[in-house]
């Protein structure tokens, strides 16, 4: 089906066409006055100084041959020049009804779709998950599933931090007590301190920076025991990532394209491009119309070892095999000198396509009450799994004394909230802001939450569990404006996702199920749904809640999260 604003686009393009209005001016945007109009066309403002007229005379010309045909009514002219749109009742219901039997709930495929390769996560392994690790895994599980629906192939890629000085260390520390049978406690209490001696202690520091170079130059006795590592750090790192809901498709590291990164090297030299300065292999970078110092990115350090801006180029390197259209990065914003880099090298020196789009994504800080990155009640780093647990333990008080839920149910309820409540309160908030974490506000059942969404999914169910009637998709033209407000907000939902998809925005996924939540719940607090006489006209009520109920429902679903049956 053909979306609401496609068709009102359409129309208003043939009118301002008809009218010698130039095209380029003919767009429909949703009214910010709703009271007056549900959508609008400024473009006569627009187009007042190239054609020499007021934007009045020009929208009443426009108005004049406007053809709504049984989409809307009438343009009315407002203002200096505004052009009103009210959709008819009964195309709304139309509308809605064919939503309603639209597998994809109205969205078209895209037009253009594109293999797209994403990545997001980028543990370091041996290293517990800490809650700097979150918004990467939140926001980009999202996108993964917005470019989905969208109907893009998507790979998601956690690019693991696997071959790095963090492995020296840990292996050192293991070769002075003659590498003893350890586990993934043992790693996480062995690197801290093995970090922290380093810093203090030169000659261990040397002995571990040659442990990193001699695993990645292939030594088998510390390739056997960064294997054991893997295995540890990665069976840990899928069961945290499973309590976020998030999976990647590719469990890629550093380590899969260390055997790229020699002859790649010895190409940028030998076609002029890297070059040695102060004993570091660097290329240029800078552009001529930069506005600020762009450094040289560098290849190699003095000592010959690889930087993650190495790893990084011979990874664009590896994923040419897959032929992607892009390649997105969910990474810290704070990264974005060091991707500005990545990317004018990775296109100076060939080593991603001109055609292969690479598109970095910053996100901000999750921050605590002082405005400071997140932190523990100590002070220090907290883990993301602990920050589960504390939101979980929370969420299992909250419903037990409700009294609404199954005891023996009680605690996969709460961890069903506590994540919506996690996942929407990031989400909620546009990707590149830092934003203060509030369990208190982010777990409340009113405001723009989660667990509002989920309290409304959960009404609606409670309504359709009692209703013993039949109904079909089929939908009435509104009978009052809650009905016409929650029709309306419904037939939006394909030109609001496709704006959240065209943007990887997944805050704007949540605008539109907040408004859309407010909608039925003001729907629901006028009409008496199942106490309708009319047998047709509740049918209809019941086929609006079917359908509002499927909107909410994949919604969250692009956000990472579902909804229990009770609450």
């Amino acid at each position: 089906m053909t979306s609401i604003e496609i068709q009102l686009n359409e129309k208003i393009r043939q009118a301002f066409e008809s009218a010698g209005v130039p095209t380029e001016h003919a767009a429909v945007t949703v009214s910010d006055r709703p009271e007056l109009a549900d959508y609008q066309c400024n473009g006569a403002m627009a187009a007042a100084r190239p054609m020499k007229m007021s934007p009045r005379e020009i929208a009443a010309r426009v108005a004049e041959v406007f053809d709504g045909g049984d989409l809307c009514d009438p343009l009315e002219t407002a203002g200096p020049g505004f052009l009103n749109i009210r959709l008819k009742d009964t195309a709304l219901a139309r509308c809605a009804s064919d939503m309603a039997r639209d597998a994809q709930l109205g969205v078209a495929p895209a037009v253009h779709p594109q293999r797209i390769i994403l990545d997001y996560g980028g543990p370091n392994v041996a290293k517990p998950l800490h809650i700097g690790h979150l918004r990467s895994a939140i926001i980009g599980e999202s996108v993964k599933r917005i470019l989905r629906y969208a109907g893009h192939e998507v790979v998601g890629d956690i690019h693991m931090g696997d071959w790095g000085y963090q492995m020296g260390l840990i292996i050192e520390s293991l070769r002075e007590t003659g590498f003893p049978p350890f586990s993934l406690a043992d790693l996480e209490r062995i690197y801290p301190e093995a970090s922290a001696r380093a810093k203090e202690d030169d000659a261990f520091r040397e002995r571990a920076l040659a442990a990193t170079h001699a695993l990645q130059n292939g030594d088998p006795a510390y390739r056997a025991v960064w294997r054991q590592i893997m295995d540890l750090s990665v069976a840990d790192l899928k069961r945290n990532y499973s309590r976020l809901n998030v999976d990647f498709d590719w469990w890629k590291g550093e380590s899969d394209v260390q055997d790229l990164i020699e002859p790649m090297v010895e190409k940028m030299k030998a076609d002029g491009y890297a070059y040695l300065d102060d004993g570091a292999l660097i290329v240029d970078v800078s552009e001529e119309d930069d506005k600020k110092e762009i450094p040289p990115c560098m290849i190699l350090k003095s000592d010959g070892s690889a930087l993650y801006a190495t790893t990084d180029l011979a990874t664009l390197l590896d994923r040419r095999d897959w032929h992607p259209d892009k390649v997105v990065y969910i990474v810290d914003k704070r990264q974005g000198l060091h991707f500005t880099q990545v990317f004018r090298c990775a296109k100076k020196t060939g080593v991603s396509p001109e055609e292969t789009e690479l598109d970095f994504r910053g996100f901000g800080t999750m921050n605590g009450p002082d405005g400071q990155p997140y932190k523990t009640r100590e002070g220090g780093v907290m883990r993301l799994s602990a920050l589960i647990d504390e939101i979980n333990s929370y969420m299992v008080d909250r419903v037990r004394e409700n009294e609404t839920v199954a005891a023996e149910d009680a605690e996969e309820t709460a961890r069903i909230i506590g994540l919506a409540a996690l996942k929407y309160g990031d989400l909620s908030n546009q990707a590149s802001k830092d934003y203060v974490f509030s369990l208190e506000r982010f777990a409340s059942s009113d405001g723009n939450t989660g667990p509002y969404l989920l309290y409304t999914i959960v009404r609606i169910k409670s309504i359709l569990d009692k209703y013993d009637g039949v109904c079909g998709t089929d939908m009435n033209a509104p009978g009052t404006p809650s009905e016409r407000e929650l029709m309306l907000s419904l037939v939006r939902f394909p030109d609001a996702f496709a704006d959240a998809a065209d943007q990887m925005a997944p805050h704007k996924v949540c605008a539109y199920l907040y408004d859309l939540a407010n909608h039925f719940n003001g729907f629901y607090r006028d009409v008496k749904i199942l106490a309708e006489p009319d047998p047709d006209r509740k049918a209809g009520y019941i086929a609006l809640l079917k359908l509002t109920l499927r909107v909410l429902e994949q919604g969250i679903d692009l956000l990472g999260f579902e909804a229990p049956d009770r609450m």
